[in-house]
């Protein structure tokens, strides 16, 4: 089955897109508190995509945030924030896909200047660092001392693909074990529910764009219930480049079955608070996961088409 191409920034857009009409539904004024767990409610996702939708409405200047108070709405007219979110979708068509595609095939460099950029794409530098700050909400760039930045490793190669897997082999069980480990019961039962609605329907209807969600939303959910702050930096980090890196994968139908059915059994382990019973069962997720993807069956496809997944 083959999943649309869309890249999560383009998700991203269309969240903040979703956020703002709630909130103009509403009815909410200028300074009023946008509560992320209602917002992640609202819209059926966990809070780190709301997160990124909320950074991409700041940078519009539709959003404010607040030192440990959170995000305040910063406009409350339609027609001020329709024409606010028009230039934040057309800075993302216009050059966040294109320099993740140029640098998925290797035609840009791992270090970029802002001023080689904005020659290269004929736009302005403003425009660049814009683009560059939205790459590194997403974990993908880092801006190096001086004005260059810097590409992180992707996941853009059959190799890479599995260097993926072998780092969440290790930490994923590791978060799992973790010492203080907690699961959100809400957001848990809300994944349950979805998962199983997503197995309730026929093949021909089981998109890639909504296993993808899931999947992602599932070891997201794994990762920030770790008791171990740098486990979970980390796989939250790598999460986030799993969102940018597997554009157009494609995945059996019946893998994304089986997938969805194992992920369901860890919940099950964690609502049990069997912690080494969930740890063992993610080991033998990842590995299914891992050998549908070898690295012949890659050769020849563009590498944004790969990417780690389930």
């Amino acid at each position: 089955m083959a999943i649309t191409k869309r890249s999560s920034h383009q998700n991203h857009l269309d969240l903040a897109r979703q956020i703002t009409g709630i909130a103009l539904e509403r009815g909410m004024a200028r300074g009023d508190h946008l509560p992320e767990q209602s917002f992640s409610e609202a819209c059926g996702v966990s809070r780190t995509p709301i997160r990124s939708a909320f950074r991409l409405l700041e940078s519009q200047d539709i959003l404010e945030w607040r030192q440990e108070q959170g995000y305040f709405l910063a406009l409350d007219t339609p027609d001020a924030i329709t024409a606010a979110l028009g230039a934040l979708e057309s800075a993302e068509d216009s050059l966040v896909t294109r320099i993740l595609a140029d640098r998925a095939e290797r035609r840009i460099g791992e270090i970029q200047s802002v001023s080689a950029l904005a020659r290269r794409y004929e736009v302005s530098r403003s425009t660049v660092l814009f683009s560059l700050k939205v790459l590194s909400k997403d974990g993908i760039v880092t801006q190096l001392p001086g004005r260059a930045w810097a590409f992180h490793p992707m996941i853009d190669s059959p190799r890479s693909a599995e260097e993926s897997f072998e780092m969440r082999l290790q930490l994923e069980p590791l978060a799992l074990r973790s010492l203080g480990f907690t699961l959100d019961s809400k957001r848990a039962g809300l994944l349950r529910n979805q998962m199983n609605e997503f197995l309730e329907l026929e093949e021909t209807r089981a998109s890639g764009a909504g296993f993808r969600r899931l999947d992602i939303g599932f070891h997201e959910l794994v990762a920030e219930g770790s008791g171990n702050r740098f486990v979970r930096s980390a796989l939250m980090a790598h999460h986030r480049l799993r969102h940018a890196s597997r554009e157009g994968q494609t995945i059996p139908a019946f893998r994304m079955q089986q997938a969805m059915e194992e992920h369901l059994e860890i919940l099950d382990a964690l609502e049990r608070k069997q912690f080494d019973l969930a740890a063992d069962q993610m080991t033998v997720h990842l590995r299914r996961s891992s050998i549908r993807r070898p690295a012949a069956a890659n050769r020849g496809i563009s590498p944004l088409v790969r990417g780690a997944g389930a």
